[in-house]
């Protein structure tokens, strides 16, 4: 009976054990990568940059965070001698992002150090390992005077389409809505949807609920009820139109300017080895490329001058029109080993990363306007000699890659399509890229590659 009793107590212990072991902290097992402490992934004004004056201060986080935590003790913002700088924290929880608004325009020539600290916990619980702490220097003159204006209104043809405006400046989340952003139909219907703006993109998405008809023609308004950060409206109603196809369909992301950038860096573009890029390789607004020679550019190099910053701007609009794009299609965390995917729309929900893996071959089913796009939460990785092949019709100009922090393309591998990074897009040795690498807050990396851009549509994309 003792012995028995023995047995059991050892079972017993065991079992503790074990379940003691997976009801631990799900970040130590790697079980639960939802759960790994929050790191902050871009900022505005980028460490080291000259910002305007009337600027807001904005820190970009790689998950949801805990709005009770994200306030004046956890990001702050000061001046010469560590003077605290007076102003609002508020958090946009769609885009993930502290907003610092200062309560009056900052002083001019000064350098300013922002500050999110380890009390900033996502909402799990988990805070930041260290604190984040980045610069920037006031330029000698207020640079954004005069009312706010709408710079750019990005939509498609296609019935599913979303429809993106970005501003000039830095606007009050709150006067960003379906009162103000508006859409409608024959006879001034209005269109049902939803209205988010994204901070650090200055850019706000309207889409519908439902799809649009065919055939028909819609209006879109952004009133002046819209207000920047400091209550001045848009000077007049920004009003544009377009027709909708005469079917359904998955239009292609919209260019813009950047259409003929193979590739598009923020803070820099550096370049190793014999590497070839057919289409323009712009920066803005870093300094620095590097690499060319012995790289060569089959095309214009634009290094901090308009058509560098036109390009960002419009891949700022490409990527939230790509983010925006209802539907899609679950992916797991792998794709590839002989996958085939139909023309449509992609996304990562469950596992926020995607790793392309073998060959995974894109199948246009005979029709060569076949749209692709692929919206992922994470990163973006593609093993070591993978591929993707294309079909039946199949296009790099129609596939897009919206990449929610970076991208990294394996050594010896294939790649189609346009990546729209978030930070940063890697090309590692010998990797080819059929399409275009554009990161919009931090760099591209290149080494011994070959880039093939795609033509530009009519009027760009």
């Amino acid at each position: 009976m003792r012995r028995y009793s023995d047995v059991t107590t050892c079972f017993i212990a065991l079992l503790l054990v074990i379940l003691g072991a997976g009801c631990g902290d799900p970040d130590k097992s790697g079980r639960n990568p939802g759960l790994i402490p929050p790191t902050v992934t871009s900022v505005a004004p980028p460490n080291g940059s000259v910002a305007c004056p009337n600027t807001i201060v904005t820190a970009t986080f790689s998950k949801a965070m805990n709005p009770a935590y994200i306030n004046g003790s956890t990001f702050t913002l000061a001046g010469p001698g560590t003077a605290a700088v007076a102003g609002v924290v508020t958090y946009d929880a769609p885009s993930n992002t502290a907003i610092f608004t200062p309560s009056s325009p900052l002083a001019f020539s000064t350098l300013y150090t922002a500050t999110v600290t380890t009390g900033a916990k996502d909402a799990y619980g988990n805070a930041l390992a260290a604190d984040y702490v980045w610069s920037f220097t006031t330029g000698a003159t207020s640079c954004l005077t005069g009312a706010p204006t709408v710079v750019s209104v990005v939509n498609s043809t296609c019935p599913s389409t979303v429809v993106v405006a970005t501003f000039s400046e830095a606007m009050n989340p709150s006067t960003i809505s379906t009162t103000t952003f508006t859409l409608t139909g024959p006879g001034g219907a209005a269109v049902a949807g939803t209205v988010t703006y994204d901070a650090p993109s200055l850019a706000a998405t309207f889409t519908p609920t439902n799809t649009l008809a065919v055939s028909t023609l819609y209006t879109i308004t952004v009133t002046s009820g819209a207000q920047n950060l400091f209550g001045t409206p848009l000077a007049n109603n920004h009003v544009s139109s377009f027709t909708t196809a005469a079917s359904q369909c998955i239009g292609p992301v919209p260019m813009g300017a950047a259409c003929g950038f193979g590739t598009l860096g923020f803070s820099t573009v550096t370049n190793t080895g014999p590497t070839i890029i057919t289409g323009d390789v712009g920066l803005s607004p870093g300094t620095s490329v590097t690499g060319f020679p012995p790289g060569t550019i089959i095309g214009t190099l634009h290094t901090t001058d308009p058509a560098a910053a036109a390009a960002q701007g419009s891949l700022t609009a490409a990527y939230n029109y790509a983010a925006g794009v209802p539907g899609g299609i679950s992916l797991t965390g792998t794709i590839g080993g002989g996958t085939t995917l139909p023309p449509g729309v992609y996304k990562t929900i469950n596992q926020p990363a995607l790793l392309v893996t073998g060959n995974l071959t894109l199948d246009g089913g005979g029709n060569a306007n076949s749209v692709w796009i692929f919206q992922i939460s994470s990163t973006l990785t593609t093993a070591n000699n993978s591929h993707i092949f294309l079909i039946n019709g199949a296009s790099a100009q129609n596939i897009f890659w919206q990449v929610g922090s970076s991208a990294t393309l394996g050594t010896g591998s294939t790649f189609q399509g346009t990546i729209m990074a978030q930070a940063s897009v890697t090309l590692t040795t010998l990797a080819t890229l059929n399409g275009r690498a554009l990161a919009r807050t931090g760099a591209v990396t290149l080494d011994s590659n070959t880039v093939n851009t795609p033509a530009c549509r009519a009027g760009g994309g």
